[in-house]
């Protein structure tokens, strides 16, 4: 039971990955709105800005380490076959 829990908290294809990378998105320009709103002016522009970026640079992360983890589950056979020799 507790690996069906746990499978509900991986992200498994580049679809998921794209739905999470939204919500984050969602999330953070939401944040940056309030953040014009608090800090007037191009301080509050530059928070802002930096929310976008942390989305980017952290769906970015998540999206290569769903190529690496779907590469090196393509290679496992591979390896197996060439260590048994």
């Amino acid at each position: 039971m507790w690996t069906k829990v746990k499978r509900l908290f991986v992200i498994k294809t580049r679809w998921e990955a794209y739905l999470i990378i939204y919500a984050l998105a969602l999330g953070a320009m939401t944040r940056g709105a309030h953040y014009t709103v608090e800090y007037p002016g191009v301080g509050g522009w530059l928070l802002m800005a930096a929310t976008a970026g942390a989305v980017f640079l952290g769906g970015a992360k998540i999206l290569d380490a769903i190529r690496y983890e779907q590469d090196s589950k393509k290679s496992e056979p591979a390896e197996q076959i060439r260590s048994d020799i």
